[in-house]
């Protein structure tokens, strides 16, 4: 995809394996730097030294195949010699949601223990993960008490912005760097480092280098959150979301971009990130009243549609329920926050029985919901004599559904659609009852009473 730089080689060090370091990593062994990426889980390790790669990334299997043969990439739980071996050592370690809603920092910390123990010379450490602000200035600290001051470094805020199940090609097209830096001379390494990829460099201070991360993923909740609040009150005066959306989204001002109705986001960033951004202002004293309403109205969009099925199908103990997606989105095996699983955990409180369809999360999901439902990777297999169908996941094969067989499948021709995937019109002359978000609802025994007539 890129040729091999002419500048000098780096040696770069990534701590932490998952979406973000994996992805980094290999995207930085590609543009031809020599990348080693570490864990402290030795059977992830062994499985990326296998060639299997732990996440379903599309895309990442080969380029990280590619790398490791022409050895720019490498795999270790040699963290001490890794870091003593690199030039630019990447804090790529999870900071998953605390039980008060903040960041925890527990990994970090750890790693950038780990790393000053094991300074032997100038480097330039970089957060990676999404990290509260003033967590720079943490990790410098910790390093330089861990290093007793020996030799010099530097610390960087230099935060991803990527979406799962395009991530590599996000890396490899990114839209824009974000810099920040506790010296001049380590934001111009890391902006060279950056200058393959042909991106906007933002530079700034440390601080301000976090906070972009946070606000950014707020904005863009904020933007779910708004959208949906629209389709609800959508329903309620009989407009449709998707052109009320179609015509906002045509502003130049506004974008089209995240004004899809739904139930709502999910995944690991936004509703770790919404919570932690909250927790930041409440730590700050500063009543952000927006941000909870953002989560407020998250939380409830999943609410609404297990109302909508519970509606349409009556007492549904008893009940064989085909749900349409575990993952939170396309394209990823990431069930973290899916939408699915806190529907599907309802349904079964009220007694339904599950039949789920997912192409490639459902390892992942019955390690949540456990074996109690049926999991299914055919589609139709899924939908045979269920007495409703819920789709909550936008996959193409579900996108892609022969209607015509799905009618003769199911028990009676109910869907409820929490992405919008199908158009009014289509269902209606399809002979479906359909029940979407912020639309309004088609219902197969007025069409009878119609052909009837």
């Amino acid at each position: 995809m890129f040729r091999e730089r002419d500048e000098a080689v780096k040696k770069i060090a990534v701590l932490g394996t998952g979406y973000v370091g994996l992805v980094s990593g290999t995207c930085f062994a590609e543009i031809g730097h020599n990348v080693t990426c570490c864990d402290i889980n030795e059977a992830k390790i062994r499985s990326l030294q296998n060639g299997v790669i732990p996440i379903y990334e599309p895309g990442l299997d080969e380029l990280a195949e590619k790398n490791v043969r022409k050895g720019r990439l490498s795999f270790t739980t040699g963290i001490a010699s890794a870091v003593k071996n690199a030039d630019i050592i990447y804090i790529a370690v999870g900071t998953p949601m605390s039980q008060t809603g903040e960041a925890d920092l527990t990994y970090i910390k750890a790693a950038a223990q780990t790393i000053g123990e094991q300074l032997n010379g100038y480097k330039i450490i970089v957060n990676k993960s999404t990290v509260p602000v003033g967590t720079g200035r943490l990790v410098y600290n910790i390093i330089g008490k861990a290093s007793k001051g020996n030799y010099r470094f530097d610390v960087a805020s230099n935060p991803e912005f990527l979406r799962e199940g395009s991530a590599v090609r996000d890396t490899m097209q990114m839209e824009r760097a974000v810099i920040g830096a506790t010296s001049d001379k380590a934001a111009a390494v890391i902006e060279e480092l950056h200058k393959p990829f042909h991106t906007q460099i933002v530079k700034t201070d440390l601080e301000s280098a976090e906070m972009i991360k946070y606000a950014a993923n707020a904005f863009l909740a904020a933007k779910i959150s708004f959208i949906n609040d629209i389709a609800n009150i959508c329903e309620r005066v009989g407009a449709d979301v998707s052109k009320v959306s179609e015509g906002v989204g045509l502003d130049s001002r506004i974008g089209s971009k995240f004004l899809q109705a739904g139930i709502g986001f999910g995944g690991s960033c936004f509703p770790k990130d919404t919570t932690a951004l909250l927790h930041m202002a409440n730590a700050a004293d500063y009543p952000f009243k927006m941000m909870e309403a953002v989560i407020e109205t998250n939380e409830k969009q999943r609410e609404r549609i297990t109302e909508k099925l519970i509606n349409a199908v009556g007492n549904i103990k008893g009940r064989t329920i085909a749900v349409l997606g575990l993952a939170f989105k396309p394209n990823t095996n990431d069930v973290r926050s899916a939408p699915a699983l806190d529907i599907i955990a309802r349904l079964e409180k009220e007694g339904a029985h599950i039949k789920a369809f997912d192409p490639i999360a459902i390892p992942e999901a019955s390690a949540v919901l456990g074996d109690g439902i049926e999991y299914h990777t055919e589609l139709y297999n899924a939908l045979a004599n269920a007495d409703a169908c819920l789709i909550t996941t936008d996959w193409p094969e579900v996108k892609e559904m022969d209607l015509l067989k799905v009618k003769k499948l199911l028990k009676q021709p109910l869907i409820i659609d929490g992405r919008n995937i199908f158009p009014l019109e289509y269902m209606r002359v399809s002979g479906f009852t359909y029940h979407s978000i912020g639309r309004p609802a088609v219902h197969a025994d007025e069409q009878m009473k119609e052909l009837a007539q």
